[in-house]
């Protein structure tokens, strides 16, 4: 097995060839968008890299996150389906443990009967968190987006909203230890990828000051229009990315209402389907969604190894 801090181009391509190859045969991918967006840019200095070949063709994969020093790492691995019931999994969440500090680790496990959990259970890992995944069909009645007549409604300016975003982000998710984290390279990395869309960025500002008070940032995963570089894999499905609002603003109605206008917007762009994530302890956000129409659908399941709490 190779353990790296960071992968070379090949490496990269075989990593990312290996994960779609695992998400088009399991229905979900084993890795999370966050550090696929790391891994596709070779990792960075606070990551691992472990990898398993067999006659050099990649067949297993894993990533360690030591940059949480309160949570402690965290890892995710992904395994080829012609080479599960190996021994393959089992190798790698030792090798994971061996490289975290004292053995602590947190391993998720996407999706609720994902392989991962089966391997983490068997090993000694205790259940930690659940992130629920739910949906709503945008055929469905959707009621309007009301907003009050001081706030303001416009799609997101790159360069211009940058660091008043990030600073914003910080506010709305002080506390949540992934989501409140995000630095200017993680928007970056985002606002890179095919699937950014401007108009599927919506900002409330104050229609007086211009300050920003919120946003919806939706997503969409498969293409509408399928080429021959990005085939669809599976009908086009929007995303409720992230919603967040300013902390003093929280329990006025502007989260709702901008999480309906980013609905009618994925609704207007011919999709069917919308999702999102939330913790299955965010038990007023869950309220909020269910209201509008979500339903859980599938889980994330986190695991914790060694003594961390």
């Amino acid at each position: 097995m190779e353990i790296v801090t960071r992968l070379d181009q090949s490496q990269i391509d075989e990593a990312v060839a290996l994960i779609d190859e695992i998400t088009l045969h399991d229905g979900l991918s084993p890795i999370s968008e966050h550090v696929f967006l790391h891994l596709r840019h070779g990792g960075d200095d606070q990551g691992l890299h472990f990898l398993k070949f067999e006659n050099s063709a990649l067949i297993a994969y894993a990533h360690l996150d030591i940059t949480d020093k309160v949570e402690g790492p965290s890892a995710e691995i992904a395994v080829a389906p012609d080479f599960r019931r190996q021994g393959l999994g089992a190798e790698l969440i030792g090798a994971l443990i061996g490289a975290a500090p004292d053995g602590n680790l947190r391993l998720w496990a996407h999706g609720e009967q994902a392989i991962a959990g089966q391997w983490a259970k068997a090993m000694g890992f205790r259940h930690a968190r659940t992130l629920w995944q739910m949906r709503r069909s945008l055929l469905a009645p959707l009621p309007p987006a009301r907003f009050t007549d001081d706030v303001v409604l416009r799609t997101f300016i790159p360069g211009q909203d940058d660091e008043e975003w990030v600073a914003l982000n910080a506010r709305a998710f002080a506390g949540h230890d992934e989501q409140g984290d995000w630095t200017l390279d993680d928007l970056h990395r985002r606002l890179a990828e095919p699937w950014f869309s401007i108009p599927g960025f919506l900002v409330a500002a104050d229609r007086d000051t211009g300050k920003m008070l919120g946003f919806h940032w939706t997503k969409i995963h498969g293409l509408v229009d399928a080429t021959p570089d990005h085939p669809h894999v599976h009908d086009a499905i929007g995303e409720v990315y992230v919603v967040g609002v300013d902390p003093t603003l929280q329990g006025k109605g502007l989260g709702k209402a901008l999480t309906l206008a980013g609905l009618h917007h994925l609704r207007a762009q011919g999709l069917v389907q919308s999702m999102l994530y939330v913790d299955a302890s965010n038990t007023s956000a869950i309220t909020l969604y269910e209201t509008l129409g979500f339903a859980r659908w599938d889980v994330d399941v986190m695991y914790r190894h060694g003594s961390v709490t």
